[in-house]
């Protein structure tokens, strides 16, 4: 049986109350982890908080509230607002429920773009105004760990609609999400990274332990091809020392973005092995 995760935002929304103030709200949503998965048809929770009730005492009822509806209980929550951080690790900690820091929150992005534009304009109480950008602080790059490093790489591409039977590949770790809340038309040509490792399931079972985001061509003065991970981390999956390297992935970020940031990263032992020891659907959010 799969594990249940949910991702999750509380903050104030563009709505003010009768006194003037903030509208604040919990949105909760299950993370789809398979290409059959359909965002809309999953597990969702909303419900508006007071701006004087905003503490963790009211987010751990809420969740509670959430719990009590759901189908599954979730085994870990993600969420990408990072000054909520304190407020949800302790009303997640009082539920003896893991919370990671996460740029993986693909459904929740959708789930919240849609409101801003669709949901909120169209109440009362809605007082237009910025919509605040969420600030991730850069870290430095690190290299993968010596053991794990790949003999090999490659950037290719697939077609949308080769991912249609996704579900019967051969994958020992990885996740994935329904393209189909993506809107990709089948044809659509998805980039992907391929690592061929010797040590590719130990490689692939370091990188599940990690909130995988999206990979990102860092041209730098040494440019490479960088893993985004977590709240901040980045990794230096490989690095680009030539005119060819670079220019494959200049024409991954361009292929990447006629597919709406939509990508893939893959771990396997050689070029000619039909299993996967990694695979992992990702998507790059402009928060």
């Amino acid at each position: 049986m799969k594990s249940t995760i949910w991702e999750l935002d509380f903050y104030s929304r563009p709505l003010r109350d009768e006194e003037g103030k903030k509208v604040w709200e919990v949105l909760i949503c299950e993370t789809p982890v398979n290409i059959e998965d359909r965002a809309e048809t999953m597990f969702r929770y909303t419900q508006f908080c007071p701006s004087n009730q905003v503490n963790s005492i009211w987010l751990k009822e809420a969740l509670e509230t959430a719990i009590a509806q759901a189908p599954t209980s979730p085994s870990r929550i993600r969420f990408f607002r990072r000054p909520m951080a304190n407020m949800i690790s302790k009303s997640c900690k009082e539920l003896a429920i893991p919370a990671y820091a996460s740029r993986r929150t693909y459904a929740l992005y959708q789930w919240l773009q849609e409101r801003m534009e669709k949901l909120y304009p169209t109440l009362e109480n809605y007082q237009e105004g910025a919509n605040p950008s969420v600030q991730f602080v850069p870290s430095q790059p690190q290299p993968l760990p010596d053991a794990l490093r790949g003999d090999k790489w490659a950037f290719v591409t697939l077609e949308a609609s080769a991912f249609s039977d996704m579900s019967e590949w051969d994958i020992s770790f990885g996740e994935a999400f329904g393209l189909s809340m993506v809107g990709l038309a089948p044809e659509t040509l998805i980039p992907g990274f391929i690592i061929y490792s010797s040590r590719a399931t130990p490689l692939a079972a370091w990188m599940s332990g990690l909130e995988l985001a999206y990979l990102r061509l860092d041209s730098g003065s040494r440019p490479s091809l960088l893993l985004e991970t977590g709240e901040s981390e980045s990794w230096i999956l490989a690095n680009l020392p030539d005119a060819k390297t670079q220019e494959e992935a200049k024409n991954f970020e361009l292929t990447k973005e006629k597919a709406k940031n939509v990508h893939f990263l893959a771990v396997q032992s050689d070029p000619n092995s039909e299993s996967f020891a990694g695979f992992w659907l990702l998507q790059e959010l402009k928060f």
